[in-house]
């Protein structure tokens, strides 16, 4: 027969051992209620992620439709007039250039969805090289102010040598200055300048555009983004230039920001280190 003193232990050693299992059940309990909390919000943040993907794309999707049929229906109607209509030198001259420039924005569209199919495919191989970068920003404004004349500004330190993929940062370069043309009006400069220091050169493309919200200026550099909705959305573009161009200035070891002109616009900085 047990004494009094033996049960108490036995009912002590029994609620000693159902309180364990009880925090041992809650303990697993709230660790697989954890797991279950922890996995539905990635879910969830991959369904959103999806989503915002499938409508960026689609927004791009609709903005290369856009692209594609714009400057292909300008040079129609261009190569039409010069079909069916008898018109002067100069007149010729200025159709045959509106149709040089529309041509000029395919080829730039068309470079730009090629190489950002590369870049993610990992199938370009840069080819590095030291040259002048000087040279080449003003080659490419060069450029651009003879299909925009009267619209660029220069102030471009000569001599200045980087090393990198000239391919690619050519790129870059067009990118940015093609968004430059887009958002300045017509009647307002668009300034280019290159300074260099010992490390660093520091090319900026200065707009006189509407600039760009604060909230919008991280995400302007994400693939396909864009201002906006395609509904509301009167300017043109793809959502890759930028994207592009911040891809290769970081492959460089170089860094690309955006701040406000003033008293309206955009300055985009890119920073590159110098060669020795």
């Amino acid at each position: 027969m047990r004494t009094p003193e033996a049960y108490n232990d036995a009912v002590g050693a029994l609620k000693h051992t159902f309180a364990m299992h009880t925090t041992q059940y809650i303990g697993e309990g709230a660790t697989f209620l954890i797991v279950i909390l922890i996995g539905a919000v990635v879910v969830y943040t991959s369904f959103l992620r999806r989503i915002l993907l499938s409508r960026q794309q689609n927004n791009f999707m609709l903005a290369v439709t856009h692209e594609l049929k714009s400057p292909i229906a300008a040079m129609k109607l261009n190569l039409q007039t010069l079909e069916k209509h008898q018109l002067t030198e100069q007149q010729r001259l200025q159709l045959i250039g509106r149709c040089v420039k529309e041509s000029n924005r395919l080829n730039d569209l068309c470079n730009n969805m090629l190489f950002a199919s590369q870049i993610e495919g990992r199938q370009y191989r840069p080819v590095i090289e030291t040259f002048n970068l000087s040279e080449m920003l003003e080659d490419a404004v060069s450029d651009y102010a003879s299909r925009y004349p009267r619209r660029f500004e220069e102030e471009i330190k000569p001599g200045c040598r980087i090393t990198g993929d000239k391919v690619m940062l050519q790129m870059a370069i067009n990118n940015l200055l093609e968004n430059a043309v887009k958002y300045t009006p017509a009647d307002k400069d668009i300034r280019a300048t290159l300074s260099a220091s010992e490390e660093n050169a520091v090319i900026q493309i200065i707009d006189q555009g509407q600039g760009i919200p604060d909230k919008e200026k991280k995400k302007i550099f994400d693939k396909f983004y864009r201002i906006g909705s395609e509904n509301s959305r009167t300017s043109k573009g793809t959502g890759l230039g930028l994207y592009l161009t911040n891809k290769i200035v970081r492959q460089h070891r170089g860094r690309i920001i955006v701040k406000d002109n003033s008293p309206s616009g955009s300055i985009f900085e890119i920073s590159l280190p110098v060669s020795s």
